[in-house]
């Protein structure tokens, strides 16, 4: 039997006894689990530190080992996403009930989706958030991880196995594929049977990888190719503040803007100030003809770059004549990931908003809040750029389906 089909078969006959578990079962899972993320601080950190040092022999970008970097304070973050799940409500049993003419008593009921597989790169955190996430929904979860970050990923799922056994939970609740090879997930793909749903968390190759070649059906997770535009009638202060923030606080996640449109009317008024400001942090510009023309000090961008999720201290601009080309560009170069508009004008709000297509779209905010954490959900297992099942983070109810409970007294039909 191969180890894949093995952890499979053993994530099904957990499911079913997860699946039945009460809402104070779980939590107590999650409370245990947090507890031994603390209790194994140390020795997690040991072996992010082994990652990291294997990572910097590769040549990995800053970018990527920023990712996959954890301390006290990550560590922390983790710890209180599970303690934040316990606060929060289990949409597992909620439903509506009604009634048919012919006396049949219909309950439509929140369930687990059964068995949910992981596929993601680089951020050890997300082990924990997918965990916890699953715990508290009654799925049982397969994870894996990519190689940079198996020392990090085995050390964090042998702590939450502890919290589960001592919550008396089966520890095969959670698996870690530790075999980190491509065959293993060719494997994982065709598991059909055991495994409901994959979520891939990753770059662009990933997800491409598991949309294409899964057997199982895929919730498609999100490549940011996100965008701020600036309006006419912008606060420009704002906007400087807005873009600063949307680009340079966390350069390496999805929810970073990538590219910066500026109408023309503004665009000599806040372009230097703006550009200035970035550069000041550290970002790099490739703007187009016009924007070069006001800030020299700037790369010719090329196509690709509107087309690029760069994850690093890179900024494509690119001034635009309306804001229907804004919406154009938006809708032709992203990713239906975040997008926003800074902008005074109502009327030219309620456009964007209605014009562009996206899970999560902005008014006179930064891109950076499209987050599990962010929104009120605790965590996120990840963040949907598709429009079937579920769009945007994805917390607990997207976590579940509904079965239709159905109470009769002899009706025939």
């Amino acid at each position: 039997m191969s180890i894949v089909l093995d952890i499979a078969k053993q994530a099904k006959e957990a499911s079913y006894i997860l699946s039945n578990a009460s809402t104070t079962v779980k939590n107590d899972a999650l409370k245990m689990m947090a507890k031994a993320l603390d209790e194994m601080k140390a020795e997690i950190l040991l072996a992010n530190q082994e990652d990291l040092e294997n990572a910097k022999q590769k040549g990995l970008k800053d970018a990527m080992i920023e990712r996959l970097m954890l301390n006290d304070k990550r560590i922390d973050g983790m710890i209180k996403g599970l303690l934040d799940l316990v606060e929060l409500p289990d949409p597992v049993g909620s439903g509506t009930v009604f009634k048919r003419p012919n006396g049949l008593i219909l309950q439509k009921q929140r369930v687990p989706l059964g068995v949910v597989g992981i596929i993601y790169e680089s951020r050890p955190n997300v082990t924990s958030d997918a965990a916890g996430l699953c715990i508290k929904t009654g799925n049982a979860v397969i994870l894996r991880g990519g190689s940079e970050a198996i020392n990090s990923n085995k050390a964090i799922v042998k702590a939450l196995c502890k919290g589960l056994e001592e919550a008396n939970l089966p520890k095969t609740c959670i698996q870690l594929i530790e075999d980190t090879s491509r065959e293993r997930i060719q494997e994982l793909f065709k598991m059909r049977k055991y495994v409901d749903v994959l979520i891939p968390r990753g770059g662009e190759a990933l997800i491409k990888n598991v949309v294409e070649n899964s057997q199982i059906p895929v919730i498609e997770t999100g490549v940011g190719n996100c965008h701020v535009y600036v309006d006419e009638f912008a606060d420009l202060d704002m906007a400087i503040r807005i873009i600063a923030n949307a680009k340079t606080s966390r350069p390496s996640v999805c929810n970073a803007a990538e590219t910066l449109l500026v109408h023309k009317n503004v665009a000599k008024e806040f372009l230097p100030k703006a550009l200035d400001e970035l550069k000041k942090l550290g970002v790099e510009i490739r703007g187009c003809e016009n924007t070069l023309k006001i800030y020299p000090d700037a790369r010719l961008a090329t196509e690709e770059d509107w087309a690029t999720e760069y994850l690093d201290l890179i900024l494509a601009v690119k001034v635009v004549d309306s804001i229907d080309e804004a919406i154009r560009h938006i809708n032709r170069f992203g990713t239906s990931h975040s997008e926003a508009i800074v902008t005074k004008d109502y009327d030219r709000a309620n456009q964007f908003l209605a014009k562009v297509d996206a899970a999560c779209v902005y008014v006179n905010a930064s891109t950076r809040f499209t987050d599990g954490g962010e929104f009120g959900m605790g965590a996120e297992i990840g963040i949907s750029t598709q429009k079937l099942h579920a769009r945007g983070p994805m917390g607990l109810e997207e976590l579940t389906t509904v079965k239709y409970l159905i109470m009769g007294n002899g009706q025939v039909r």
